[in-house]
């Protein structure tokens, strides 16, 4: 969207706040101010990998090239914390409400199949794969206990960010990838560290920040080895869009920002 934070900012003023045609008619968006504005005071609690989903060892070690740059510039900088809200408990409920909305649109043959084959899903399997299956056939009373559990997650958030101003953690597992256009997305792999993974399960990173509504800034931080583009995501507390965006801007600042990459031929 942008080669800069402090363009994220500008559009975000731009762009944010109520539909005039509706809600504006009574209310308007103030956002609160960045919670710092150095470096050396923001408290960030950094991730880099889970069993659930793990990440190539190409994002593990941009995070920690970064996390040390962050530390040796004063942030204060942890590694793990209790308060953490579980990854892989949070990845399955967002699959499902995810596809339960997505599924909406299906075809009534394709959502009819989808179905039956999510009835005969044994209760052991928890795979993100059998979980996005589940979605697509939530009954509604299903999905508002769903919505719960997503009432519940965002007061563990709440309760983090009570001891830290952000998150930094991947928002993919790997570096940017070949282009899969064959038609059966749950049937594509992608490579993790030489293992295969379902193509789909990808969306558990940014699903981090998409179930609980949070705002996360994505930042370039270089590229693989193959010459390929890496980058993280900055997560941030409920509706603080700008405390996010303005430790990117300050990531940018010290470390530097937007490189163009490398021109590839067909």
């Amino acid at each position: 969207m942008a080669r800069g934070a402090a363009d994220l900012s500008l559009l975000l003023d731009v762009m944010a706040g109520p539909d005039p045609l509706e809600a504006g008619k009574a209310y308007k968006l103030e956002l609160r101010s960045a919670r710092h504005s150095a470096l050396k005071d923001f408290r960030i609690l950094v991730v880099d990998t889970d069993p659930v989903l793990p990440t190539d060892k190409v994002i593990r070690g941009t995070i920690d090239k970064l996390a040390s740059n962050l530390d040796k510039a004063g942030a204060k900088v942890s590694r793990s914390s209790p308060l953490l809200p579980d990854f892989a408990a949070s990845s399955r409920l967002y699959m499902r409400m995810l596809l339960s909305f997505l599924a909406a649109t299906f075809p009534p043959e394709i959502y009819a199949g989808a179905c039956a084959a999510a009835a005969a899903l044994p209760a052991s399997d928890t795979s993100l794969q059998a979980e996005r299956l589940r979605g697509i056939a939530l009954s509604h009373r299903d999905w508002v206990i769903a919505d719960g559990g997503r009432a519940r997650l965002r007061a563990q958030w709440r309760e983090l960010f009570k001891s830290f101003d952000a998150v930094i953690c991947p928002i993919m597992p790997t570096p940017a990838y070949p282009h899969d256009h064959s038609p059966e997305q749950e049937q594509r792999r992608i490579m993790i560290d030489g293992e295969p993974h379902v193509y789909t399960d990808q969306l558990a990173w940014p699903g981090i920040a998409t179930l609980p509504g949070l705002p996360s800034t994505a930042i370039p931080t270089g590229f693989a080895p193959d010459g390929l583009p890496v980058g993280v995501q900055i997560v941030g507390p409920w509706l603080e869009d700008r405390t996010p965006l303005k430790l990117a801007e300050l990531i940018e600042r010290e470390f530097g920002g937007f490189v163009p990459p490398k021109m590839f031929d067909d």
